[in-house]
């Protein structure tokens, strides 16, 4: 540890700059700006070296943070970034996107501000790209064996460079016309630019990773098909299927998905005609479901001149600490302020949607009750209905599991109870040399998740196919470290 007193002589935690909310809503390029460079080693130097570093425990990925955390407080950019590659193939995203469990786990956060782990991450892979450092790494020697990816989200992404690494022949299947999945047009440009994403799809095309879009399995060509051509193949198409509010008026022109919103967005922000645009300038946008996908909605609403803006939560608000029921080093349930909520808009706790009421077909209103808890059920509340306008609802409400379509009829690949693809401990269907890693087999979950099991996946297609492995597989389906496999 470069300074064993840091975290005594450094307390405050300094979170990476804004560009100013007025400015900001103006343009979609990302929010947050650089660290500056002497404030980042202070913030690395506040890292403890543990003797137990929880945050081993917090992050699914296991990263090595207080070794890159000390590297980066003695200004070793190039060494931090090999640990931290050693552990996270996509740093730059997860530094983004992340929610950051290892934060929730800092030991310093007992009685201090945890470190800005997630801010120390992103800093250090924009370094390394700056730096000329994040070059190709092509395999050492290159097997006959040929692997297919279905879907190029973060776990696809992670397994096919994984699996390209080994030295097996990847190809990666994308139904849209461009690499990214989520990453790509789910994600805005104001929490990720997509250049972000193009320079690392640089990287894996050098190392030989085959990227195939505009294809559709099941229908441009079929699962059986491929899995002929194929000597494995991983399933990681990701949790798409969203989850509907079947109430009055739920048919009504203007109710929509979230992400039947956020993708034609932003196609259009990459300078692409969308048909399927919802535009929300001038509208009353009523977004239901409080999380991330809710928070991107609000972003874009802004961003598109929305008249106003309410997002309703059917629970109770989080509680600004930690709750006693969610001691350290467990992830909370708290109120977060995202950055598009400091842009403004309206939130409400305890509602509950009630009905959708409309004029000529298009919805105009959303009738909401209290929530009140009966023997641990929510309920609307009787007596307490109010009408908010809206031009426009989105529903954001998670995901329900992956599209079936294909999967099942043609692969012949089964399902859990929870409308996830079953898979083993070593993440393959009960269809050999199928697997399944991400939200396809695991549920909607974090991006952190979604990397971890596409290199874990990656270890056990390479055990399957060579029958031992040296990729790393940090973790197993069952949440359970496993080592190597």
């Amino acid at each position: 540890m470069a300074d064993p007193r840091g975290f005594l002589t450094i307390t405050e935690r300094v979170t990476q700059p804004r560009r100013p909310v007025p400015v900001r809503i103006m343009d979609y390029r990302e929010v947050y700006e650089r660290q500056q460079d002497g404030v980042l080693k202070q913030q690395a130097s506040r890292c403890m070296d543990c003797g137990i570093p929880f945050c081993h425990q917090g992050c699914p990925l296991g990263n090595l943070i207080p070794e890159w955390n000390d590297l980066t407080r003695q200004g070793r950019r190039a060494e931090a970034s090999d640990r931290l590659h050693e552990t996270n193939n996509f740093p730059e995203f997860t530094g983004r996107l992340c929610p950051a469990p290892c934060e929730s786990s800092c030991v310093l956060g007992i009685n201090q501000p945890a470190v800005t782990i997630k801010q120390v991450e992103v800093s250090i892979a924009e370094q390394a790209f700056e730096d000329g450092s994040v070059v190709p790494v092509p395999a050492e020697r290159h097997t006959d064996q040929t692997v297919a990816i279905v879907g190029s989200g973060p776990a696809g992404l992670a397994a096919a460079q994984q699996l390209t690494r080994a030295g097996h022949t990847v190809a990666v299947y994308e139904r849209d016309d461009a690499i990214g999945g989520l990453l790509r047009y789910g994600i805005p440009d104001f929490k990720m630019e997509k250049n972000v994403l193009e320079r690392r799809l640089d990287q894996m095309r050098a190392e030989g990773t085959r990227f195939r879009t505009n294809v559709e399995l099941g229908r441009d060509i079929s699962w059986d098909q491929l899995r002929r051509r194929y000597d494995a193949v991983v399933v990681a198409t990701g949790a798409t299927v969203p989850r509907d509010l079947p109430i009055p008026g739920r048919e009504l022109q203007g109710v929509e998905f979230a992400m039947d919103y956020l993708v034609p967005s932003n196609r259009a922000v990459a300078g692409q005609d969308d048909p399927g645009l919802i535009d929300a300038a001038g509208k009353h946008v009523v977004i239901l479901g409080g999380g991330d996908t809710g928070a991107d909605c609000i972003g874009t609403a802004h961003r598109q001149q929305a008249a106003s803006v309410t997002t309703l939560a059917i629970g109770k608000q989080p509680p600004g600490e930690r709750p006693g029921h969610q001691p350290w080093p467990m992830f909370p349930t708290l109120f977060e302020v995202a950055s598009a909520h400091e842009e403004g808009g309206e939130r409400t706790y305890l509602a509950s949607t009630v009905e959708f009421l409309g004029e000529d077909g298009r919805v105009t209103g959303v009738m909401v009750s209290e929530t009140e808890f009966i023997d641990g059920a929510r309920r609307p509340k009787a007596g307490t209905e109010r009408v908010i306008p809206a031009d426009l609802v989105l529903l954001a409400l998670g995901f329900t599991g992956p599209e079936p379509a294909g999967l099942d009829e043609q692969a012949g690949i089964d399902f859990d109870d929870r409308g996830n693809v079953a898979r083993d401990g070593y993440y393959m269907t009960n269809t050999p040399g199928v697997f399944a890693a991400g939200d396809a087999g695991r549920g909607q979950s974090l991006i952190v998740w979604a990397i971890a099991e596409g290199r874990s996946c990656a270890a056990a297609v390479d055990k399957y196919l060579m029958g031992e492995t040296r990729l790393p597989a940090p973790v197993a389906p069952t949440d359970q470290p496993i080592g190597m496999i």
